[in-house]
């Protein structure tokens, strides 16, 4: 590699770390302001680590930002380990972005008081902020990573156990606060969860990935050793050229989705990165292996 060719690839990293922070750091004041501004202040709460922070902010009295630093730690130390550095990195940012905006905007009195307004666009802003976030390869709750870890070892997928989880969840909101809070936060819920489906394009877990390079072995050993996935190389032949080549494939998740860009761009800034969303994957050896 030339001096040229490293000088271009560290100036394209630091863009895209750039990029990437500045996009999870506007995700995670959208989500403060959507719970601090409209939801909270109504008694609505979302699902996940987040409803659980807000009940028990609640309960005590203690700020809501504070739970949700300490209640997701532990995940995100999981999703390190089985996820990666770069995804534990942008999560961690974020949640403590999440953090100090909640507590900023505690003080500020609520944009409505009209509790099916607060719920509509608390729900959306929500929506919005976490989407940011994900599309960018972290995470603002902790409740996905486990449910990614869970779904490893029982025949439901990852959108089955969040949902499972949650009901618990927004049930509960109907003790701590009351019955139709509770209602109003499975409707907060609805909404958030469809605006992040707009905003990430798909909100299926696995993603299907067609990497074409001159350095085909670099790259999938890298992918193999640093996100714990099986790949596989293809002959292939380019329609213009006619040159063969090797076309590698492999399955992923949407939170390894920045990390495999990551490998890609490190390794040969001229490959050709396809991804595309799965619907649903069976069979074969599609399990993550464990990295240790």
């Amino acid at each position: 590699m030339t001096e040229l060719s490293r000088n271009k690839q560290k100036k394209l990293s630091k863009t895209n770390v750039l990029k990437r922070g500045i996009a999870i750091f506007i995700g995670a004041v959208l989500m403060a302001t959507g719970l601090e501004i409209f939801l909270v202040p109504n008694n609505v709460i979302d699902g996940g680590v987040t409803g659980i922070s807000i009940m028990l902010s609640h309960i005590s009295g203690l700020p809501l930002g504070l739970f949700i630093f300490i209640l997701n730690l532990p995940f995100f130390y999981l999703g390190y380990k089985q996820i990666g550095k770069t995804f534990a990195i942008s999560s961690v940012f974020g949640i403590i972005v999440l953090s100090i905006f909640t507590s900023l905007f505690y003080p500020i009195p609520a944009f409505t008081d009209d509790i099916l307004l607060a719920t509509i666009f608390g729900g959306i802003i929500l929506g919005v902020g976490v989407g940011l976030v994900i599309r960018y390869g972290g995470a603002l709750d902790g409740t996905e990573i486990l449910a990614i870890l869970i779904n490893k070892k029982v025949p439901f997928s990852v959108g089955e156990i969040i949902m499972f989880f949650n009901l618990f969840i927004l049930g509960a909101a109907g003790f701590v606060f009351t019955w139709d809070r509770a209602m109003y936060s499975i409707l907060a819920y609805i909404i958030a969860f469809k605006t992040i489906d707009v905003v990430v394009l798909g909100l299926e877990q696995s993603k299907s990935a067609w990497i074409f390079s001159n350095k085909n072995k670099e790259i999938g050993d890298a992918i193999l050793a640093r996100l714990g996935r099986g790949v596989t190389y293809m002959n292939g032949e380019g329609a213009y050229s006619g040159d063969d080549t090797k076309v590698i494939f492999c399955v992923i998740t949407r939170l390894e989705e920045a990390e495999l860009k990551n490998i890609v761009d490190e390794i040969d800034t001229t490959a050709f990165l396809a991804i595309a969303d799965i619907a649903e994957v069976r069979g074969g050896r599609n399990k993550k292996k464990d990295i240790h």
